[in-house]
């Protein structure tokens, strides 16, 4: 069940209550996570045994109150308490099965709880005050004497709303990899941008994870690419042979209202599910002792049953499992049970020889290669590669030569504590394939049951993007994000350079932050000396248009790429009038900016974010962009915000 850690948690009633009204069940007792394995923190252990966070034990303390006589019957897998207190006995016993998750009750209570967090946020908030001003009345005027009473002369208000941080992991050893912010450029300096596409998520789902363990990510594991490609867009369907549309859009910058921000959005061809191809799909699974955490490889078994419920018979999956040493424990078969029976006889221990690993299940997906296609391996693990072939270089060189076989590679991180997001990053982008974190059973169906088909089939592969401005128009840009994409200007039009790939129906989204010409030139950067920007322009200069972009692509088994190029007129439109893709992606941006302290954030706020974010949510079948709403209000408390300013902020226009 996909939920938001409460940012408070009242104890005192519900058991002052279950003890002066007799209730029938016993309070819960809570108990401390006693290692990096209690993924979800503090939780509270119910008489029978079972444990729940917090979210879900308000709810059995509300019924308790109500003169309920039943605490709930089951949690699913992702309310369940990472590590409940061991014994000897439960040490040695074997691993359980996690419960059966519902992901449609994940995405429901998602949608329910960002719904309601602020409302009820902002509803305690204006009784904390009007408590304040009761008392405040009530209180004798200052310098006048008052007689002793039994009572006191103003009642004490109310505790604030504050957030209750979970217990950070101990011996946390993640890794994440520097991200030095892309700065403005002059366009009389330099008139060219140049990028790979990213369709990784990965960074999303793991700031989620942050923020339900009520703590903020570090600067360097906020992607703000990968926070706005996390979610689809509304943009229109390619025509013709073309694989993927352009859509272009200027507005004004949300968080700097004197610059313009350029919204550039590709969306990948649909295709139907009866057209996509057989599927030859080998699963490297990391079964290390590093693994053993229950959001780790209890929740990877959980999400590839459901993976298995959806082959078809055309479709291959076997498993390369790995730790100290690697072997196959599953030859390729579309048998559901056999997959599912496969799953629950791995458990986790020994040491981690990633490279092993890798170069037996590109071996098998080569045995079982699908001419037209899709053939990938997916790599499951935290990336905690410790023997064998452990130095990131030397893993990513072998997943450059594996590559050239046709087999992609995707990785799926999981658990916390010891991420290794770097490598696993690395690792999927040299593998052409693409990295996601799951931190959910809900997560885990997305990645594996509704991104399993069709987006695992690539429609365009090595694209690249190019932007040239138009001087007369712009006097400096930024890119938002994409610091690991960039590429050398020459690389674009060098097809021995990779790329990033595109699957079915995907969409990416790219945002440009601009100075228009009279608004100065780029923050930090002089004036040209021995130059003059406003001469020697051509004739296009004087077109109207902001900037040209330009894309490469390949066909997935092509080897030379084909130019389209795209130009861009800034219509003076506001942001009040933008389509709800723009402002949501800004939104989006806003929020990463905010999360990582960026020194670009100019006048970001969580309020705004918010705003902007809530009137775009559109038809958001799954809950995913209110989620978001959730997300940003445990952020802005996180930092020491007060949020309750989002019911009166406005957009900018």
């Amino acid at each position: 069940m996909r939920h938001h850690p409460r940012t408070i948690v009242v104890l005192a009633a519900p058991l002052l209550a279950a003890l002066c009204f007799g209730c029938a069940k016993k309070a819960p007792r809570s108990h401390a996570p006693d290692d990096y394995g209690d993924a979800a923190g503090a939780a509270y252990e119910y008489d029978d045994g079972h444990a729940a966070p917090y979210d879900e034990y308000e709810e059995y303390a509300d019924g308790a109150l109500a003169g309920s006589d039943s605490a709930p019957e089951s949690i699913p897998y992702d309310m369940q308490d990472d590590a409940p207190e061991m014994t000897s006995a439960s040490r040695s016993a074997p691993e359980a099965e996690p419960a059966e998750v519902s992901y449609e009750a994940e995405e429901a209570m998602t949608a329910k709880h960002s719904r309601d967090r602020g409302r009820a946020l902002r509803q305690e908030r204006r009784s904390n005050r009007r408590d304040r001003g009761k008392a405040l009345a009530t209180a004798p005027s200052p310098g006048v004497a008052t007689a002793p009473t039994q009572k006191a002369t103003a009642a004490t208000p109310p505790p604030k709303v504050a957030v209750t941080p979970l217990p950070a992991p101990i011996h946390d050893t993640e890794a994440y990899g520097h991200i030095q912010e892309n700065e403005f450029i002059a366009v009389a300096d330099d008139p060219r941008s140049t990028f790979s596409i990213d369709v990784d998520t990965a960074s999303y789902s793991n700031m989620r994870r942050f923020l339900r363990e009520g703590r903020l990510p570090p600067a360097d594991a906020v992607r703000i690419e990968e926070l706005v490609n996390y979610f689809d867009y509304a943009y229109p369907q390619p025509r013709g042979e073309d694989p993927f549309s352009v859509t272009t859009e200027v507005a004004p910058c949300p968080w700097n209202t004197d610059h313009r921000l350029v919204h550039v959005g590709l969306q990948g061809k649909d295709v139907a599910a009866k057209e996509v191809p057989p599927r030859n799909l080998v699963f490297l699974l990391d079964v290390s002792g590093s693994m053993s955490d229950s959001d780790k490889l209890p929740l990877l078994k959980h999400g590839m049953k459901m993976l298995a419920d959806q082959l078809r018979p055309q479709d291959r999956v076997s498993i390369v499992v790995y730790a100290g040493a690697s072997g196959v424990v599953l030859e390729p078969t579309a048998d559901r049970d056999a997959i599912k029976q496969a799953l629950s006889r791995l458990e986790a221990g020994g040491s981690t020889n990633g490279g092993a690993g890798i170069e037996l299940a590109y071996q098998l997906a080569a045995q079982s290669f699908v001419k037209g296609g899709i053939n990938r391996v997916i790599l499951a693990t935290d990336g905690d590669f410790n023997v064998g072939v452990t130095s990131e270089g030397d893993l990513v060189r072998l997943i450059e030569h594996k590559r050239e076989s046709g087999v992609f590679l995707s990785v799926l991180g999981f658990g916390r504590g010891n991420l290794n997001d770097s490598t696993m990053e690395q690792l999927a982008d040299k593998g052409n394939g693409n990295y996601a974190y799951i931190d959910s059973g809900a997560e885990a169906h997305k990645v594996l049951v509704e991104q399993a088909g069709a987006t695992l089939m690539t429609i365009a592969k090595d694209v690249k993007i190019q932007v040239e401005f138009n001087p007369a128009e712009v006097a400096a840009y930024r890119l938002v994000g994409y610091e690991n994409r960039k590429l050398a200007h020459r690389d674009f039009n060098d097809d021995t350079k990779d790329a990033g790939e595109i699957g079915a129906g995907h969409t990416v989204t790219a945002l440009y932050e601009v100075v228009p010409v009279g608004q100065g030139t780029a923050p930090e950067v002089d004036p040209l000396k021995y130059q003059d920007p406003g001469t020697a322009l051509r004739p296009a200069a004087s077109s109207g248009e902001l900037m040209t972009v330009k894309l490469r692509y390949k066909q997935p088994t092509g080897h030379t790429s084909k130019l389209s190029s795209v130009p861009v007129m800034d219509r003076d439109g506001v942001v009040a009038d933008s389509s709800e893709s723009f402002r949501f992606a800004a939104a989006v941006a806003e929020f990463g900016l905010l999360l990582r302290h960026s020194k670009w954030r100019g006048n970001a706020s969580w309020a705004q974010a918010y705003a902007l974010a809530g009137s775009a949510l559109g038809i958001d079948s799954h809950g995913r962009r209110a989620e978001l709403l959730g997300l940003i209000e445990q952020a802005a408390a996180l930092s020491g915000q007060d949020v309750e300013a989002v019911a009166e902020t406005t957009i900018a226009r």
